[in-house]
C-alpha cells in the first residue's frame, strides 16, 4: 500500500512521545460524531425484518383463522365470530429473536485514507457497524460485539457497542469466536489483508460452529485501482517497513491480478450456505452496502426449527 495514516486506535505504553499518545486516542474521540452518522444511516434503511410471516408467540397481528374443534375456546376472538356464523381465532405473527455477532477490523492496515479524502476504512466499518447494531437493536435481536460479552436484545445496543469500541486496549486484529454457536449469525467489517491463511482458519472455525458469516470488505478506492506512477514509496502500516518504486506503474498489473486472486479466494470461503460476501468503497454511500446485507439477513431469516439458535 502507498502510504498510510500511521494513527492507531489504541493505548501505547507510555514510553511513547505525545503524539503516538494522542493518535492512540483517534477513534475515542471521532467515536461521538461517527455515532451520529451511524444512526442516520440506520434511519434510511428499512428495519422490519423482525417479523417471520409465521404463526406463533408474539405482540403482532398476522390473520384470522377458523376455530378448530378441540382447541381451547379462550383462542376465539368473538368480535370477528360475531360478524357470521364461524368461530375464529386470532393468530399472531411468530418474532424470533436472532443472535448477530458484528466484529469490525481496528488495525492500522485500516487507517489508510488516499490524498483524494474521504473517510479512513476504519472509521466506515465503525459506522457500517454501529448502523448494522441500530437496526437489528430495533428489531429486538440479540446483538453481540466478537469478544466483549454476551450478545444482549436492547435498545441501547448500539451505544454500547461504539462505548466497548472506544475502550479496546487493543488492535482488534483477530475476531475471538469463543461465543459463537450454531444458528448465530457473524457480520464483519475489514479490509481482509491480513495472513489469509489465519482468516481461513478464523472461518473454518466459525463454518464448524454452525455460524452464518457475512463478509464485507471495505476499501478505499485507490486500493482497487493502484492509480499510483513515477517513484513511489510505499509503506507497511503493520510494520513500517519501506519500499520504493521507481515506476510504480509497471507494478500494476501484478497488483491487480494478486488483488483478483485473493478476492476469488474471499468469495470461496463465503460460497457456503447462508454465507455472503460483498466489497465496499469508502468513496460510495454507507447506505449501500448496509441495504444489501440487511436483506441478505432478512432473506435468511427465520432458522429452520430455531427460535433464535444459541446465546
Amino acid at each position: 500500500m502507498a502510504e498510510r495514516a500511521p494513527s492507531s486506535a489504541v493505548r501505547e505504553p507510555p514510553l511513547l512521545d505525545t503524539a503516538m499518545t494522542a493518535e492512540a486516542r483517534s477513534l475515542a474521540a471521532a467515536l461521538p460524531e461517527l455515532l451520529v452518522e451511524a444512526r442516520q444511516v440506520a434511519n434510511t434503511v428499512s428495519s422490519g425484518w423482525h417479523g417471520r410471516r409465521r404463526a406463533g408467540f408474539g405482540e403482532d397481528f398476522w390473520q384470522f383463522r377458523p376455530f378448530n374443534f378441540g382447541e381451547p375456546a379462550r383462542r376465539i376472538d368473538w368480535r370477528r365470530s360475531a360478524r357470521d356464523e364461524h368461530l375464529y381465532v386470532r393468530e399472531r405473527e411468530l418474532e424470533t429473536a436472532h443472535t448477530v455477532w458484528l466484529w469490525a477490523d481496528l488495525s492500522r492496515s485500516m487507517r489508510f485514507r488516499s490524498a483524494r479524502g474521504g473517510p479512513m476504512k476504519r472509521d466506515r466499518a465503525v459506522v457500517l457497524l454501529v448502523a448494522m447494531a441500530e437496526l437489528l437493536a430495533r428489531s429486538g435481536e440479540r446483538i453481540g460485539l466478537l469478544g466483549h460479552g454476551r450478545p444482549t436484545a436492547s435498545r441501547t445496543a448500539a451505544e454500547r457497542l461504539a462505548m466497548t469500541l472506544s475502550h479496546l486496549d487493543e488492535e482488534t486484529t483477530r475476531p475471538e469466536i469463543a461465543g459463537v454457536r450454531r444458528f448465530h449469525e457473524v457480520v464483519m467489517f475489514a479490509d481482509f489483508l491480513d495472513d489469509p491463511d489465519a482468516l481461513h482458519a478464523d472461518l473454518a472455525r466459525l463454518a464448524g460452529a454452525g455460524a452464518r458469516v457475512h463478509l464485507v470488505q471495505v476499501f478505499d478506492p485507490v486500493e482497487e485501482t493502484f492509480p499510483f506512477d513515477g517513484r513511489t514509496e510505499f509503506v507497511d502500516p503493520e510494520t513500517g517497513g519501506r519500499i520504493t518504486a521507481g515506476r510504480a506503474e509497471s507494478w500494476r498489473a501484478a497488483y491487480l491480478d494478486v488483488l483478483a486472486a485473493h478476492r476469488d479466494r474471499l468469495r470461496q470461503e463465503a460460497g457456503r450456505p447462508g454465507w455472503s460476501f460483498a466489497v465496499h468503497h469508502t468513496d460510495r454511500s454507507p447506505n449501500e452496502v448496509l441495504l444489501a446485507l440487511h436483506a441478505r439477513l432478512a432473506e435468511m431469516a427465520p432458522h429452520a426449527g430455531v427460535a433464535g439458535g444459541e446465546s
